[in-house]
């Protein structure tokens, strides 16, 4: 596959997402958070391993990781609504911290793992790894949810989809956070697309991407996804001492400066590269948390699910774009003849570029009086 093709297969994953998570968001307002979150994650474990078993090529990978993709949100937002419910806000941005930090450590798993196995195992095998995660999960949610309740608000009817879309919409201060998170996930998702392909190439040194430069470039993005974890937890707790648009405008900024220098480095030595992906995965996803957090403070919790419906077609419809567009800069700026540095440093920065306005966002948000609400005051 070319880099365009290869960021397709990701972006057509992303799209499903899209749709999986909007539908998670109305069925979560409909039939309850707990009931979504089981049917959909046996429904993504099955697709799971259906794009482990059955692609062989661009097509039916973009098929088959689509569907995938459009299967596996009811293990997202179904589960910040029911977070939402059982913390108070003092301690709510470090709950929702924790989960997303689950979250990054089963990625990094999945790619230390799959990456390992690929090189004596082939990519089918790595894929049947990495699909098994979702069938653990799947598993695990059924005995996790025993004592989990629907939500109070399930025992009155719900009001209609349009009247709740509308809702979220003329909701201002809510809206701001959708589209500070409509940019942090343009970059977000973009990153993590391309991180393993990247530090693939960056460890072939020019040799050629054979599958143990393939394996190596996967385990070391897996690694430096570990500090994923740590930036959710920190992300998380910070916003409860320190206020939500405090630590959305740190985190955005930092990882925006990773962004416009982390591709200029391809020919550095290979740990200042890690070095810098680290620190990048920590600030890139130590906002995310916070995004989800603030919505549950500025929205009642009859629409939540609703509004992280918009949300998720906004933050993840960026998503779909992005790995593509990274993708597409670096055919461009092969085709050109350009550098490897400037290939890599212009595909890095349009990620960066596009998600400039998002700690501007957060600042305006952070200067209405409806911001109060969050926090419990510290905005």
């Amino acid at each position: 596959m070319s880099s365009a093709q290869a960021g397709l297969v990701q972006s057509g994953w992303h799209a499903g997402y899209v749709v999986s998570l909007f539908a998670a968001g109305l069925a979560a307002d409909r039939f309850g958070a707990r009931r979504t979150f089981l049917v959909m994650s046996f429904a993504g474990a099955v697709a799971s391993l259906a794009f482990a078993a059955f692609a062989d090529g661009a097509r039916s990978a973009l098929i088959l990781y689509a569907l995938a993709g459009m299967l596996s949100g009811g293990s997202y937002t179904p589960v910040l609504a029911i977070i939402s419910q059982r913390y108070p806000p003092a301690t709510r941005g470090r709950a929702m911290g924790w989960y997303l930090a689950a979250g990054s450590l089963g990625y990094a798993i999945g790619l230390g793992l799959s990456g390992s196995v690929v090189a004596w195992g082939g990519w089918r095998m790595s894929l049947y790894v990495a699909a098994s995660g979702a069938v653990g999960g799947a598993l695990y949610g059924v005995w996790l949810m025993r004592g989990v309740r629907d939500e109070p608000h399930l025992a009155q009817p719900a009001a209609p989809v349009v009247q709740r879309m509308r809702e979220v919409l003329a909701n201002r201060p809510a809206m701001k956070v959708i589209w500070a998170y409509t940019f942090h996930s343009w970059e977000l998702l973009g990153v993590w697309a391309w991180m393993p392909a990247f530090l693939a190439f960056a460890a072939a040194r020019g040799a050629g991407l054979d599958p143990k430069a393939v394996g190596l470039g996967a385990f070391l993005a897996g690694l430096t996804h570990l500090t994923s974890v740590a930036g959710s937890l920190m992300g998380g707790a910070l916003s409860d001492a320190r206020g939500r648009t405090a630590v959305m405008i740190v985190m955005a900024s930092g990882s925006l400066a990773c962004g416009f220098v982390f591709g200029w480095l391809v020919s550095a030595p290979l740990w200042v590269l890690v070095a810098v992906a680290m620190l990048y995965n920590l600030t890139g996803i130590g906002d995310s948390s916070v995004y989800s957090t603030a919505l549950t403070e500025l929205v009642p919790a009859r629409i939540l699910g609703s509004a992280y419906a918009i949300r998720s077609v906004m933050g993840f419809g960026a998503g779909i774009v992005s790995p593509w567009a990274f993708g597409f800069v670096v055919d461009a700026a092969r085709s050109a003849a350009l550098s490897e540095n400037a290939v890599w440093g212009l595909a890095w920065g349009v990620l960066a570029l596009v998600a400039l306005p998002g700690p501007l966002v957060a600042l305006s948000l952070r200067r209405m009086p409806e911001a109060a609400a969050m926090a419990e005051g510290k905005r």
